[in-house]
């Protein structure tokens, strides 16, 4: 294979008849995917898309949208996964930055989408991926067509996919991937993780972020069954778990978090799951601790970005165990942490520093943006991730957090994440997301945002007291501020820079301050 429009190909011939995808809506064998995919790609060359040219795909988990990302790069096109929660203004400048020639998107936002062809003269089609919209064809009917002589496959260092980061500041970048990055990357963490074709995979991950794409294509590498929610609901998902067999199951922190707290847990049945797999950001301890409990199977973290088409690091089934560490470098890939002060120096052992990654995994850079290109990869390969780490004698990683996620108050670096760690360890706390807030004397605070488990209480005192015995004084939360849930992204990341907002539009109370 020399990139993903291969893979369906590849498992339909080995498992024709086995169940690849199970959604809500429909279920359907490699076979039926293969030739779903297959058509629809034939479809998209008959009305002019080309070989090297963009399309895009905005909607929620489906089957249709994965039959649709494999059909474009059938096609030999350019995939270009946007983020289902995007607003108009937001995907209008993608599709423009991308030069995308067509866009597949949920039928509820194809009206939206065609009002911006007036401005983007390049996207010539707007299809609907889940219902019949007039004026517009549907993947349904692209898929029933009659199948068309593919393209030859790109070579392995053409362009698969084109991601773009969610951005933190100014608009977002386009990460380029190569077939083989793409590839390698579903390949190597479905390695990682054991998965094989007796496996039933269970995510909610949305499918246009890099970790959904990997888990649901290095699920059919393997030959797994993918069993794909729309979104992630808790009590949803953990009926699925028992009623669907699941043996792998693949989420961000805070669904593990929530599923713990959920009165759902007692009822679901974890008898075939034989590992939980974690992503996205960091996962307090005693969170993997209680959730290994529970279920009786082993948790493995990994890292990674949208600039390296998924995961770079990951433990393993077959290495000892390290809680806490997102594991080691995917072969191929290098991996090192920088100094904070000289790039070109490496960080002491346990000392943080930035991650730095290096290898086949890497973007070839941001598309149109040569500048930003310059800024992120250094003249002999290194990716600037813009995350702090450190890495032990062992060659684990332990990520510490955002080097833009920093808050410095009085003088010291303090990381939210290890915050977090500490408050989540908490009984009464479900979940905890920790931001910066202004000080006239010490420049910024530490403010611990506090979701209480269901019947649970406590004050704000108590959670500070909580972390006396772990954190140093400049490292405690000095005020907490108790919400009903937390702003996440599409993934289930929460979004630290939204934390006052999102509080003081649900009108939480005041924050406590600790003095």
């Amino acid at each position: 294979m020399k990139g993903p429009g291969q893979i369906l190909d590849a498992a339909a011939s080995r498992w024709p008849a086995k169940t690849a995808l199970i959604t809500a809506t429909r279920s359907l064998t490699y076979r039926e995917l293969d030739e779903a995919s297959t058509r629809s790609a034939g479809a998209l060359l008959r009305r002019g898309v080309r070989p090297g040219q963009v399309v895009s795909l905005y909607g929620p988990n489906s089957w249709q949208w994965i039959v649709a990302y494999h059909g474009i790069l059938k096609a030999g096109a350019v995939v270009n996964p946007i983020n289902s929660m995007l607003t108009a203004p937001e995907v209008a400048y993608i599709l423009g930055d991308a030069g995308a020639v067509a866009i597949l998107t949920a039928a509820a936002q194809v009206e939206t989408v065609a009002g911006l062809t007036a401005d983007l003269p390049e996207l010539r089609h707007v299809f609907s991926l889940d219902a019949e919209v007039d004026g517009h064809e549907a993947l349904a009917d692209l898929a029933e067509e009659p199948a068309l002589e593919l393209p030859p496959a790109p070579e392995p260092t053409a362009t698969s996919t084109i991601g773009y980061t969610s951005g933190t500041t100014g608009h977002p970048k386009g990460a380029v991937q190569t077939q083989r990055a793409v590839l390698f990357n579903c390949a190597l963490t479905a390695t990682s993780h054991s998965r094989a074709s007796d496996d039933v995979c269970v995510s909610a991950l949305p499918a246009p972020h890099v970790y959904g794409n990997v888990v649901v294509n290095g699920t059919f590498m393997s030959g797994g069954t993918v069993v794909l929610h729309e979104r992630f609901d808790p009590e949803l998902f953990l009926d699925s778990i028992g009623r669907y067999g699941a043996t792998i199951l693949d989420c961000v922190p805070a669904m593990y978090a929530v599923m713990l707290a959920s009165p759902a847990l007692s009822r679901a049945d974890f008898s075939r799951v034989t590992r939980s797999v974690c992503g996205g950001q960091t996962i307090p301890v005693p969170t993997i601790q209680a959730w290994e409990e529970r279920t009786g199977a082993r948790f493995l973290e990994l890292w990674g970005m949208t600039e390296l088409s998924g995961p770079a690091t990951s433990q393993t089934m077959f290495m000892p165990p390290v809680p806490g560490s997102v594991g080691q470098s995917l072969p191929g890939t290098e991996i090192r942490i920088a100094s904070l002060d000289d790039v070109n120096a490496d960080a002491p052992i346990d000392e943080p520093g930035e991650l730095m990654a290096r290898g086949p995994l890497v973007m070839t850079g941001y598309f149109n943006n040569p500048d930003a290109t310059k800024l992120a990869i250094e003249p002999d390969g290194w990716l600037h991730t813009g995350d702090i780490a450190r890495m032990d004698s062992d060659g684990n990683v332990w990520m510490v957090d955002r080097r833009n996620d920093m808050i410095i108050t009085g003088g010291y670096n303090v990381y939210p994440a290890e915050i977090e760690r500490v408050v989540a360890a908490h009984p009464a706390v479900a979940l905890v997301a920790v931001g910066s807030v202004p000080d006239e004397v010490r420049g910024e605070l530490a403010c611990a945002y506090v979701v209480l488990r269901d019947g649970a209480s406590a004050s704000a005192a108590e959670i500070i007291e909580h972390t006396k015995a772990s954190l140093a004084p400049y490292k405690r939360p000095r005020l907490v501020r108790f919400v009903s849930d937390l702003p996440r992204t599409s993934t289930g990341k929460v979004m630290r820079r939204k934390l006052g907002e999102h509080a003081e539009s649900a009108g939480a109370p005041p924050a406590f301050d600790a003095g």
